[in-house]
C-alpha cells in the first residue's frame, strides 16, 4: 500500500494482514481522489480541509488527504491492532501534528460532545456493517459538518443501502468488488 500523490507520493503505508480488515485498494483510492479533484458536482477541496476518517483502519484515506494538503484528519478506529499500525504510520510519515487518533467505536465518538466541524467524511465500515447508517443520521442531527461538505462511503458492490433523508447522493461508482458513494449533507 502506498501514497498516490502529494508531498508524500510513493511512500509506503503499513497495513493489517488479517481476515478481519480489508484495506482500501490503491486503485479505488486513486479513483476517489480523481472524482474529488475533477468533478463539477463537488465544491469542497482537500487542501486545508478538516477531515473525519471513520472506521479508519490503518489510515490510508486520511494519510492520503494529509499528503494532498489537508489541514487535519481525525481518525476513528476501535481495533487496537489497527490503531497501533495507524500511529506507527503517522509517526513514520511525520504526520502526528496534523492528526488526532480516537480509539473508540464511531457511535461512541459521535455521542460525545463534539464542537469541531468537518468538510469531509470518509466512511469505510466493514462490508457486513449496516449500523453506519445510524452514524450518518447522528452526524446529520448534531450538525458537525460545514456548509460545503463531502461524504465518501466505501461499500461492497452488492450492498443495498437506503440513504433517503440522510444524505444527498451525487455519484455511485463501482470498482471491482467495491462501490463508492459520494454525496453531502444538505
Amino acid at each position: 500500500m502506498r501514497i498516490i500523490s502529494g508531498s508524500l507520493k510513493g511512500k509506503k503505508i503499513n497495513y493489517l494482514k488479517n481476515l478481519n480488515t480489508r484495506p482500501l485498494k490503491d486503485s479505488v483510492k486513486e479513483n476517489i481522489f480523481n472524482i474529488l479533484k475533477h468533478s463539477n458536482f463537488i465544491n469542497t477541496k482537500i487542501e486545508s480541509a478538516n477531515i473525519l476518517d471513520l472506521y479508519s483502519g490503518v489510515g490510508s484515506f486520511g494519510i492520503e488527504c494529509l499528503s494532498r494538503g489537508a489541514e487535519k484528519v481525525t481518525f476513528i478506529e476501535k481495533d487496537d491492532y489497527a490503531v497501533n499500525i495507524l500511529k506507527k504510520n503517522l509517526i513514520h510519515l511525520s504526520l502526528l501534528n496534523k492528526s488526532v487518533i480516537i480509539r473508540n467505536s464511531v457511535k461512541n465518538f459521535l455521542n460525545t460532545e463534539l464542537k469541531q466541524k468537518y468538510q469531509f467524511f470518509f466512511f469505510d465500515p466493514p462490508f457486513a456493517d449496516n449500523n453506519f447508517l445510524e452514524n450518518l443520521k447522528i452526524i446529520k442531527q448534531i450538525k458537525i459538518f460545514e456548509t460545503n461538505n463531502t461524504i465518501i462511503i466505501h461499500r461492497e458492490k452488492k450492498t443495498i443501502d437506503n440513504f433517503q433523508d440522510l444524505i444527498n447522493v451525487k455519484s455511485i461508482k463501482s470498482y471491482g468488488r467495491s462501490k463508492i458513494i459520494i454525496g453531502d449533507f444538505s
